[in-house]
């Protein structure tokens, strides 16, 4: 059965920085593409980062160069390290696959920025 589980979000100022998680489970985890997506109030689901199973990085514009994503297949999970957080990036954060048929859901993790 497969499983995401997403930990780390937090009410922070802006300037600051978080460091998420997604343990996943019930997914060959080290030949799929990964990545993180947002969703906050009012708006649709967006990409945030993706990584491949051979490690190669994209990002959206909105968060290049504050946000890191990075995987441990040892441990089937992936991370979104970010930095200098804006008000903007304040939404729930999940993981999921980062191509072809999205996994079923996890509940997420808010990010709130604000001062």
């Amino acid at each position: 059965q497969v499983q995401l589980v997403e930990s780390g979000g937090g009410l922070v100022q802006p300037g600051g920085s978080l460091k998420l998680s997604c343990a996943a489970s019930g997914i060959v985890f080290r030949i799929s593409a990964l990545a993180w997506y947002r969703q906050a109030p009012g708006k649709q689901r967006e990409l945030v980062a993706r990584i491949t199973s051979g490690g190669v990085t994209d990002y959206a514009d909105s968060v290049k160069g504050r946000f890191t994503i990075s995987r441990d297949n040892a441990k089937t999970t992936v991370y979104l390290h970010m930095n200098s957080l804006k008000p903007e990036d304040t939404a729930l954060y999940y993981c999921n696959r980062g191509s072809g048929a999205f996994l079923s859901w996890g509940r997420g993790t808010q990010v709130t920025v604000t001062s």
